[in-house]
């Protein structure tokens, strides 16, 4: 089962008019598109928020602005999916459980890459109860989302069986809604990463056609921080271009793999050294 977020104060939402998830799903869907990732202070995301206020709409569900998430990482036991993204392979993937923690909502998620870059998004209906193993059902949807990756069904199928949960992440999220410039950010506070048990030590679990992994150690927190990630369908929207002006440029961070370059030092992390040793460095690198 997930573990819930820690709390904390919500970003300042107050100036913004509300939408509905139902809203936000019908125009802003955007599951495929062009992201980029800025990790900024805290009183950056309150001045993104503070800037957008008279165009930008903010998910509110029965009251609530700010939302618990809980995602588990699966990769394969040679860190297939770390290494690509560590060496910039433009055919690469992710996947993950995501776990909406005030709803009890669960997915299993399947990010490639499309053309141009562009960030294509696949998920099916997942139960929470199993956020942190592969379920037989979820290996063939992995599989049937990695075959175009892979060219033939059959290393898709390899690939999806190879599979093991390697880390947890829990945040706080706070969605905005730019309906004028067909766009969406997010902001990301209290970020934590944990490492999980490979199972093979004897702690964990078999079950099903996985193994049940246990957490291990103390969640590694990013700090003070947040992760600000615009998604627009093509063009820069006016968050990117208020976080340019006010000298900031997209960072190279990613949950999952900077998340196990903070977790295991001794990955190679040449694409995270600046975000690790300066960034980070005094707070997740040095938990």
């Amino acid at each position: 089962m997930p573990a819930a977020a820690p709390t904390t104060t919500a970003l300042d939402t107050e100036r913004l008019t509300a939408t509905t998830l139902e809203d936000l799903n019908a125009s802003a869907g955007l599951l495929t598109r062009i992201d980029r990732k800025y990790l900024v202070a805290s009183d950056t995301a309150q001045g993104v928020i503070d800037a957008l206020a008279e165009r930008a709409l903010v998910l509110d569900i029965d009251g609530r602005r700010c939302f618990s998430y809980a995602s588990t990482y699966f990769d394969t036991p040679e860190l297939g999916s770390y290494f690509q993204a560590a060496h910039k392979r433009r055919r690469r993937f992710k996947i993950r459980t995501r776990s909406y923690l005030d709803s009890g909502l669960t997915f299993l998620e399947v990010k490639t890459r499309g053309p141009r870059g562009a960030t294509i998004k696949q998920r099916m209906d997942y139960r929470a109860a199993d956020a942190d193993h592969l379920t037989p059902e979820g290996l063939g949807f992995i599989a049937d989302c990695l075959a175009p990756l892979s060219g033939s069904v059959r290393d898709a199928r390899r690939v999806a069986r190879s599979l093991k949960p390697v880390m947890s992440t829990t945040y706080r999220r706070t969605t905005l809604h730019l309906p004028d410039d067909g766009a969406r950010a997010t902001i990301d506070t209290d970020l934590t990463w944990t490492a999980f048990a490979s199972g093979e030590d004897g702690e964990g679990e078999e079950r099903g056609s996985g193994t049940r992994a246990t957490r291990r150690g103390a969640p590694r927190p990013a700090g003070p921080l947040a992760v600000v990630e615009t998604k627009n369908p093509a063009r820069c929207s006016p968050t990117d271009r208020y976080l340019w002006a006010s000298g900031h440029r997209p960072s190279r961070i990613s949950k999952y793999a900077t998340g196990m370059a903070v977790l295991h030092p001794e990955l190679p992390a040449n694409k995270w050294h600046r975000l690790l040793t300066r960034e980070l460095g005094s707070t997740a690198r040095a938990a």
